[in-house]
């Protein structure tokens, strides 16, 4: 349990020393004052959270590791930064957090430390995702959807087309400028389709929204106690005591404004820019899988091209998600690879029934 214990201290120690060396390094180079602010608070409390682990080693007399910064994982935030953005950057470093804060409360509860160092642990995991609640509040100042809303978008354009193509190829081997355009048309009918889907479902909560909104502005011009009422039973149906839920509910009663807002949050996305963010997305990815057709002889050779495109462009995107977000870079990898590839080659298997059943000629 000892040797167990300690190398996870150990490790522990490793990450926090190379976060805080990482949020150090990027505040340093953040134009924005309120980031550079926020990373060069994080990177102090890093650097206690490193303290803690560094106690622990003490404590079971080991000796400390030798920290050093994981160069390849700061050139990528420095580039997103510099590239893209602060607010791209901060919607990556987001990925970390809650990666962290579950380890941590699985040793917090394996009972592995005493009860104050389960206190101070306690402490480093509220840290964790304070860290996590500070990224999302610069996330929606921006108005931007997260990051990762872009690479899932990204992943399905690539990974369906591919599909798509790969089983194509198997039907019309030797033409391949008709599978390229009829990858194209898929893929252009997959991007207006999430697009609309996404304008749909936005605009919908909108005018849900803005019917909840006009509904609580008369509630209380006639009935402010109905308005008051109905806080008090929201709370209720929470779990919330029925005497505690009527008293908080009359306290907050007597704002008219703050109790609008626990009973009517606004969203506050706009159904245009998220239409054209998930629908180019999804159209980026299909341009990896799509490509090679409109340059080769035959399909099967433009295939592996396809398949090469494509599974670049998974490591690549599986890889950002691992450096950024601290989790395994061979697993994160091999996850993307094998999920896209799984469903190329059905796809192709696919294609040769149709081609078997249907005498779809070459």
């Amino acid at each position: 349990m000892k040797a167990t214990f300690c190398d996870q201290a150990r490790r522990f120690y490793l990450d926090e020393m190379n976060d805080h060396l990482t949020y150090r390094s990027l505040a340093a180079g953040a134009r924005d004052p309120q980031l550079a602010r926020l990373l060069q608070q994080i990177a102090a409390m890093e650097l206690r959270h490193a303290g803690f682990w560094a106690g622990r080693l003490r404590q079971h007399d080991q000796p400390l590791p030798d920290s050093r910064p994981r160069r390849l994982r700061l050139w990528i935030l420095r580039l997103l930064l510099r590239l893209v953005g602060p607010v791209w950057l901060v919607s990556a470093l987001e990925l970390g957090e809650t990666g962290a804060a579950r380890t941590y409360y699985q040793v917090w509860r394996e009972g592995v430390l005493d009860d104050a160092e389960r206190a101070e642990l306690q402490s480093i995991i509220v840290d964790e995702l304070e860290h996590e609640a500070s990224f999302r509040k610069e996330q929606k100042a921006s108005a931007l959807t997260n990051v990762r809303d872009f690479v899932l978008g990204m992943n399905d354009g690539l990974v369906e087309i591919l599909g798509a193509v790969t089983g194509l190829s198997a039907a019309y081997a030797g033409n391949p400028l008709l599978v390229a355009v009829s990858g194209l048309v898929v893929g252009v009918a997959g991007a207006l389709s999430m697009g609309i889907g996404a304008f749909i479902s936005v605009r919908s909560q909108r005018q849900i929204d803005a019917g909840t909104r006009t509904r609580m502005e008369i509630l209380f011009a006639v009935s402010p106690q109905r308005a008051v009422a109905e806080y008090r039973e929201r709370l209720q149906d929470s779990g919330l005591p029925d005497d505690l839920a009527g008293e908080v509910a009359e306290r907050v009663g007597t704002r008219q404004e703050a109790l609008a807002r626990l009973l009517f949050r606004d969203s506050g996305e706009n159904e245009w820019r998220s239409a054209l963010f998930t629908g180019g997305a999804y159209l980026f990815g299909v341009a990896f899988p799509v490509l090679p057709y409109f340059l080769a002889d035959s399909s099967r050779q433009a295939l592996f091209g396809s398949i090469g495109f494509a599974g670049l462009a998974l490591a690549l995107v599986g890889g950002m998600i691992a450096l950024v977000s601290g989790i395994s870079l061979r697993g994160k990898i091999m996850e993307m690879l094998v999920s896209g590839f799984s469903a190329a080659g059905l796809a192709y298997l696919f294609g040769h029934l149709m081609q078997a059943l249907f005498g779809v000629s070459p």
